[in-house]
């Protein structure tokens, strides 16, 4: 009975840690104020609100409601087992290694508790600075995701693209539909850092390049994140590059520029003007998305325009191909000596550290 009661109380201590996480006393409380607000028989005045007050409660609810149970389980054991008999304890194990057995899988789950974990991804890819070499490194980059992409069983779709002078790209922007999409690559936003002897220059010298990955929410539904249309400025132009006779001819491009952040989304991919600016628009929705959650605003009217170029200082991860190989990822400090098999698509162990890392976060 007392090894029982040591392994109760450091389950009970690791849900402890696991439900301060996730910030339980405060959703606990928001949950208290959505069943008064459900209560109150004038709620059903406005119709759009309760119905959003009752959207928000059952997902609280529903999120609320395990984590409930496997506190009051551990608790239950521990005032059990302090009866010191002996006839429990076979009911008291079997009962605590359901619970461990639950929170484990709850566990898993908390790494994508965030507001868009479960939504698709759009992930873009900038060269930065070091010229060939980086635009190479962006289109290394690309068949890495692309790899990952293949090897989860996500379809991927290729949304806009810029290809480099004399090789790579300039810039992609890309689509990723699977299961929490969002949810895993989010770890891969930021700056990423190859070091390596280049092939492009006659005397194979080392060269470092940058490559900057953004990865955000995607917020196809207008009414996830709405707009005022006030704060849009429309342009169309002709579009340039490949894509045929009538992409050419045709005023199909649009770019849109989000005033108050200054947010500028340009897409020339279709041939329709209308599906350019659909497109457009949910990649405006999903970037905004992303500051929101970057800067902790409540409204788009709190947003700052996103650093760029303090963005360019802080990567997250190192490719190193000579004088040694490694990947280090500089947030989490795990690393692969594997380099090769990281650009093939293997980044499940880097995604999982950072998501165990920033549970609740």
């Amino acid at each position: 009975m007392d090894q029982l009661q040591a392994d109760a109380h450091e389950l009970q201590q690791d849900v402890s840690d696991a439900l301060a996480r996730i910030g339980i006393e405060k959703l606990e409380a928001r949950k208290a104020e959505l069943d008064a607000l459900a209560a109150d028989p004038d709620l059903w005045q406005d119709a759009a609100q309760a119905q959003s007050v009752l959207r928000e409660q059952s997902a609280l609810d529903k999120r609320l409601s395990p984590w409930q149970s496997i506190r009051q389980s551990v608790a239950d054991v521990l005032e059990l087992a302090e009866l010191q008999d002996a006839s429990l304890t076979n009911d008291l194990e079997r009962q605590l290694g359901d619970t461990r057995a639950a929170f484990a899988e709850l566990k898993e789950e908390l790494k994508f508790s965030g507001p868009y974990d479960d939504h698709d991804a759009i992930l873009s890819i900038h060269a930065g600075a070091g010229g060939t070499d980086a635009q190479d490194w962006a289109a290394m980059l690309l068949r890495m995701y692309i790899r990952y992409a293949e090897k989860a069983g996500w379809h991927v779709t290729t949304v806009d693209e810029s290809a480099g002078e004399e090789a790579g790209i300039k810039s992609v922007t890309l689509e990723l539909s699977g299961p929490f999409a969002y949810g895993k690559l989010k770890s891969e936003h930021g700056v990423h850092r190859l070091v390596r002897l280049s092939p492009f220059n006659s005397d194979n010298l080392r060269q470092t390049s940058f490559a900057k990955v953004e990865v955000t929410p995607k917020i196809d539904a207008p009414e996830e994140l709405e707009i005022d249309e006030k704060e849009l400025k429309i342009d169309v132009y002709r579009s340039g590059g490949h894509g045929g006779q009538s992409v050419n001819t045709t005023d199909s491009a649009v770019r849109i520029t989000h005033l108050p952040t200054n947010i500028v989304v340009a897409i020339q991919n279709e041939r329709s003007q209308l599906q350019n600016k659909e497109t457009a628009m949910t990649i405006l929705r999903s970037r905004l998305a992303q500051l929101q959650l970057e800067q902790h605003a409540e409204r788009l009217g709190e947003l700052k325009g996103p650093n760029e170029q303090a963005a360019w200082g802080n990567q997250i991860r190192s490719y190193v191909l000579h004088p040694y190989k490694q990947v280090k990822d500089l947030r989490t400090r795990h690393e692969s000596s594997d380099p090769d098999a990281v650009l093939d698509g293997d980044l499940e162990p880097f995604i999982t550290a950072y998501l165990e890392a920033n549970i609740g976060e």
